[in-house]
């Protein structure tokens, strides 16, 4: 099966690394100068890294991911996966599906479940739409517990986003009882205490979620803001994604 990952910064570069390792043909794209993985082949483009591929993995970023999808879904073989891997709301998902859809490839709307900097190709998923009983097919041997939704494509999505209002939230939660115990000159001692709470890996959730708001906080936004919107039309207080809005917007305006 050949195989494309389309954005090969730190979740796609470790999927095109992880799927070239097992065996597969793996052919990646990245406007930006990023390290190509081990054993992938670099393309030039969306369509010449897409061309004749059976599979493509998108991580663009949801910005990006409309133009990469329409240009890879044109160069693809008949019958083939369109993998949206990308953190977007489902109304923008569907909206990829009808570009995908156009071109006579399956779509599949994917949630990532934990870091793939801690398991790689065998992160846990969520798939939704027409293509997730292909994308779970393919990727499942390479010991990524796929878990099949029988919705279209945007269940996912909002599955996701409902899981973000607590892991972003938990992660306001971090950092601001870490500012507050730098502030009180005890900031090791309420670091160890959250660690003790949340048990064994406890210490290193911790440090992921601190650092990683940091690093991530644009991106971040843009998913808050997105679970937000799913939250006020369920009809439920979004107050945990406003908590989480304001630490993200100050990180990131700390940063530039």
């Amino acid at each position: 099966m050949r195989t494309a990952v389309l954005g090969l910064g730190e979740a796609g570069g470790r999927y095109a690394a992880d799927l070239a390792a097992a065996g597969l043909q793996v052919s990646g794209y990245d406007p930006a100068p990023v390290a190509t993985p081990p054993g992938v082949l670099r393309a030039g483009s969306a369509a010449a890294a897409a061309a004749g591929c059976d599979l493509v993995i998108g991580l663009t970023g949801p910005r990006a991911a409309p133009s990469a999808a329409a240009e890879a879904a044109h160069a693809m073989r008949a019958g083939g996966c369109y993998a949206d891997f990308n953190s977007a709301s489902a109304a923008d998902k569907r909206a990829l599906e009808r570009v995908v859809a156009a071109a006579g490839i399956m779509m599949a709307d994917v949630a990532v479940l934990a870091p793939v900097g801690r398991s790689g190709a065998a992160t846990p998923l969520l798939a939704s739409g027409p293509g997730a009983a292909f994308l779970a097919g393919a990727i499942r041997p390479f010991g990524a517990p796929v878990d099949v939704l029988a919705e279209p494509v945007g269940a996912a999505a909002d599955r996701k986003l409902l899981r973000s209002v607590f892991m972003k939230g938990l992660a306001a939660a971090a950092l601001e009882a870490a500012a507050a115990g730098r502030a009180a000159g005890c900031e090791q001692w309420v670091k160890d205490q959250m660690s003790a709470e949340l048990g064994p890996g406890g210490s290193a959730l911790v440090e992921r979620l601190i650092e990683g708001s940091a690093m991530h906080a644009a991106r971040r936004i843009a998913e808050v803001e997105a679970s937000r919107a799913v939250l006020r039309e369920l009809g439920v207080p979004a107050d945990v994604c406003e908590a989480a809005l304001s630490w993200l917007h100050r990180l990131r305006d700390d940063a530039t």
